[in-house]
């Protein structure tokens, strides 16, 4: 007898679709309109159809989510409809309220790359945080015009409140980007190789013990 699939671990794509099932039974073509309608992609990795898919065979293993049905338009072709189980129904619920409630280091990009940025010199750090900065303040409209636009169609707050809290981060970035280029072209935030070599060797020995 082959061994039970292991339970999913929580992730966003799937809390989406765990999501967007409990409102009704949907197949993927239908999942991906809503996803985008409501402006999940900019949020969820999932906009894209392969990602999508994969989420689905995921959680349709596990039990999470069954087919319903399976339909043919003359227009379109075969449909798999899915939708949400009685374990579905309380995975997402558990999902969402841990989700909600415990912060987690998801390890993104950006933390990373300045981890790192000694390796390069001060002043090309400057630049690329600069090349940075335009890009934020650009998204930092686009924010306020989804909001702007969300509000102006009657919206329910609750229905726009990943836009405001990425408006909010946004703005705490473009705010901390501007000081660390200021900081760093004032010379006010320097490093040069010796220092980073000392410290390395210093950092190494104690590790090693030698």
């Amino acid at each position: 007898m082959p061994p039970a699939p292991r339970p999913p671990r929580p992730s966003p794509a799937g809390l989406t679709v765990l999501g967007l099932l409990g409102s009704g039974p949907l197949h993927p073509y239908g999942m991906q309109r809503l996803i985008k309608t409501w402006g999940k992609d900019q949020v969820v990795n999932i906009g894209q159809r392969a990602n999508l898919y994969k989420t689905i065979k995921r959680l349709h293993e596990a039990g999470l989510i069954a087919v319903r049905q399976t339909e043919r338009a003359q227009q379109y072709p075969e449909r798999t409809v899915y939708e949400l189980t009685d374990e579905g129904y309380r995975t997402g619920l558990r999902w969402l309220t841990e989700m909600l409630a415990n912060p987690r280091n998801e390890y993104p990009e950006f933390p990373a790359a300045l981890s790192f940025a000694m390796v390069l010199d001060p002043g090309m750090v400057a630049d690329l945080l600069g090349e940075r900065l335009v890009a934020q303040r650009a998204r930092l409209a686009e924010l306020e015009a989804q909001r702007e636009a969300g509000e102006q169609a009657g919206a329910p707050r609750i229905a726009l409140i990943e836009d405001e809290y990425s408006l909010a981060i946004t703005t705490a970035e473009v705010r901390w980007l501007g000081s660390v280029i200021d900081d760093l072209r004032s010379g006010k935030l320097t490093w040069n190789e010796e220092q980073l070599v000392a410290r390395a060797d210093q950092d190494v020995s104690e590790a090693t013990g030698s």
